[in-house]
């Protein structure tokens, strides 16, 4: 069967650094920091101070105050991108046959938030007086069909839990499900609300994150100084269409979603495979899945943790796959602005490109002070910049050696 091509018609953002995609991508435009002193509880007790917090947030404007009592900060946020996107693309439902729309939306971790206070609830008032909702708000899913019960989509609905990687597997997985004659529609994107103190906790004990007190030295992608990521949160929603459904009812383009990869290193829970062979591996599949060559793509938006293991590693997989293209590349790390979003960090990431490619314009990474020889590219150090763009690339790695890229063209009508 010929495969349909795909394009991007909506999208929706809720970040550390703004509450709309179009606010969102302006401040990674202008190389803003949204990781600041975490608010969300006290830290006196613990190591980790800073964080990327989604600011001003009021999911009761749309969702009402006795909905949002029942749904975990992550749902809040995925519904309230996914409203953005649904609205962005101007989509109408009593249009649609919705048995072929559909949803593949993300979490890593889930209602985290939830849990630590449902815990706290049972050890001193019994387990059997958590919240009937208690199981509802925690389970990772429960984002996705939230939005597929609110708008009807009563195609395919799933969670891709990755860690790291979900939405970035959330997109690709729903390119192929319509480039592949399932649906015409999907809904998909991640979102993650992990600012917790037991979470805050976990990743502490495991020395994954950033134990620095200043803001503009905490998330350093590529950086020879970087100790750790910075924990995020927020949400990225993407609407996707087959191109002829999209220009039938006369849809804003964004972007053409031409190629998807995923693999798993197999080899750590934690550490990415010696020399991000399966990173290589993945990157590798998505340009073979777009029909592309490497010297064919112009911008990468990395993975970038921030992490000294996934920066150099991920460097070495960028010139495993592209030879002497790499030189070529610009390599930016958004992330250094908004800091790690977990599982909704692909489908955020997902939005800064396509709106790079629709812009012509690589947004920075900031905060960038001392070179690497473990990780030379052109990561375009502190200052966005302006440039032809026609194809771009964007990485998600997770723990468990979960690997994701996907391949976005400049929509050029």
């Amino acid at each position: 069967m010929e495969k349909r091509r795909v394009v991007i018609t909506g999208m929706g953002a809720v970040t550390p650094i703004g509450n709309t995609a179009e606010d969102s991508w302006a401040a990674a435009r202008a190389g803003k920091c949204g990781i600041g002193p975490i608010t969300r509880y006290d830290t006196s007790s613990q190591k980790a101070k800073l964080a990327g917090e989604v600011k001003d947030f009021d999911p009761e404007a749309l969702l009402g105050k006795r909905e949002c009592k029942r749904m975990d900060r992550f749902t809040q946020l995925a519904l309230v991108a996914a409203d953005q996107a649904m609205a962005d693309s101007g989509l109408d439902r009593e249009q649609e046959d919705l048995n072929r729309c559909g949803i593949i939306f993300s979490s890593g971790i889930g209602g985290f938030e939830t849990l630590g206070e449902a815990y706290e609830r049972g050890s001193t008032r019994g387990f059997d007086a958590v919240s009937p909702f208690f199981i509802p708000m925690i389970i990772a899913n429960m984002a996705a069909g939230q939005i597929a019960i609110r708008y009807g989509f009563k195609a395919m609905c799933s969670c891709v839990v990755t860690a790291c990687a979900s939405s970035n597997n959330a997109l690709g997985d729903a390119f192929h499900y319509i480039r592949d004659g399932y649906a015409e529609v999907m809904l998909c994107g991640g979102a993650e609300a992990a600012i917790t103190p037991l979470a805050m906790g976990g990743f502490t004990s495991m020395k994954a994150l950033c134990e620095s007190h200043d803001p503009k030295r905490a998330s350093i992608p590529f950086d020879a100084e970087r100790s750790g990521f910075v924990m995020g949160e927020g949400a990225g929603a993407l609407l996707l269409e087959t191109l002829e459904h999209a220009r039938a009812r006369g849809a804003k383009i964004y972007a053409e979603v031409i190629g998807y990869g995923a693999n798993c290193d197999a080899h750590h829970i934690t550490a990415p495979a010696p020399g991000g062979a399966g990173g290589a591996a993945c990157m590798a599949l998505a340009l073979a899945d777009a029909g592309i060559r490497p010297e064919d793509v112009d911008y990468i938006n990395a993975h970038g943790t921030s992490t000294p293991m996934n920066d150099s590693c991920e460097t070495q997989a960028i010139r495993t796959t592209f030879g002497a293209h790499a030189d070529k590349l610009m390599v930016s790390s958004t992330k250094s602005m908004t800091g790690h979003l977990l599982g909704a960090a692909g489908a955020v990431e997902a939005v800064f490109t396509a709106k790079a490619l629709e812009e012509g314009f690589v947004p920075p990474t900031i905060g960038y002070q001392v070179p690497d020889p473990a990780c030379d590219l052109d990561i375009v150090p502190n200052q966005g910049r302006k440039a032809d763009l026609k194809i771009a690339l964007s990485n998600s790695l997770g723990f468990g050696g979960h690997n994701a890229a996907i391949v976005l063209k400049k929509w050029e009508g």
